[in-house]
């Protein structure tokens, strides 16, 4: 066989390899392959095992909102999303929580890098905590299982914030999936649609 050819199978076959494979080629974000959902536009928290649709289960203790901006079966756009995606589609609202939301970080059950600042995880999610709001640099147990290693996981609270939260339907304009009953996305999200 002469060299030429060689060459050419060599790297026919590295480039198939790199493109098939889960190598630090593939879009990572700390440390954590990021899938079919790209990059976020929050630092650098990793949704990439994040399970953007739910069974719309809610947290035990979980409260809805008596007047909030965004009804359930209202269509609001959510302007500043924390994942690829999301920001500039409308969605529709689903469910309407008063609650306080946290931005915690954490190291996965499931081995693997530390996740920071993931948005979100309510009051509610969070095991034996007492009264809301907890403060930053609060240890914690996550009781919630948006991204696998999440549930069970020893967290630290970064931030937190009351207000309401949503649970939504959209569709990704990335990958054009059809995501139900996502969770959550919080006021300081959403616009009413023009």
């Amino acid at each position: 066989m002469n060299m030429k050819k060689l060459a050419a199978m060599t790297l026919t076959a590295t480039l198939l390899l790199a493109a098939c494979g889960d190598t630090d080629d593939d879009i990572m974000m700390d440390g954590e392959n990021m899938g079919d959902h790209g990059e976020m536009d929050h630092g650098d928290m990793d949704h990439g095992n994040m399970d953007h649709s739910t069974d719309g289960s809610i947290p035990e203790g979980l409260e809805e909102a008596q007047d909030p901006t965004f009804a359930v079966g209202d269509t609001a756009m959510i302007t500043n999303a924390h994942m690829e995606g999301m920001e500039g589609v409308e969605a529709e609202v689903v469910g309407a929580f008063a609650t306080t939301v946290y931005t915690v970080s954490y190291t996965p059950t499931t081995g693997g890098d530390p996740v920071e600042d993931h948005k979100w995880v309510v009051h509610e999610e969070v095991e034996d905590v007492g009264q809301a709001p907890l403060e930053p640099g609060t240890e914690v147990i996550l009781d919630a299982d948006h991204m696998e290693g999440m549930d069970g996981a020893t967290a630290t609270i970064d931030s937190a914030e009351e207000t309401t939260v949503y649970m939504v339907n959209y569709t990704d304009k990335v990958t054009g999936d059809e995501v139900t009953n996502h969770k959550w996305v919080t006021e300081s999200e959403l616009s009413t649609v023009e």
